[in-house]
């Protein structure tokens, strides 16, 4: 079932987030794999993050291979994000 994770982290900045997001397209592999839709976007001294994913247990996995590279890069840990159940998506068009 597809889920709506939302997180905020602040202290991180916009240039924190397209280093890492640069790392993240550089690893071989599908890295976002299950993702279906990413928004990242500035928000109270840090930036908000709203993933669409296929499943919870893709988030996971991803999440896996995000963190250590985020501590690795010296963001702050953020809190557990807020994951809600999606009743229906669409993208528009499609």
């Amino acid at each position: 079932m597809a889920i709506l994770m939302q997180i905020e982290l602040p202290g991180v900045t916009t240039d924190q987030y397209d280093a890492l997001n640069a790392k993240l397209q550089a690893l071989p592999g599908n890295t976002f794999e299950g993702c279906l839709a990413h928004v990242c976007v500035p928000a109270g001294g840090g930036v908000q993050i709203t993933d669409l994913w296929e499943s919870e247990q893709h988030m996971r996995k991803f999440m896996e291979i995000v963190t250590p590279l985020a501590t690795e890069a010296g963001m702050p840990q953020g809190p557990e994000p807020k994951i809600s159940q999606v009743h229906n998506h669409f993208v528009p068009g499609t």
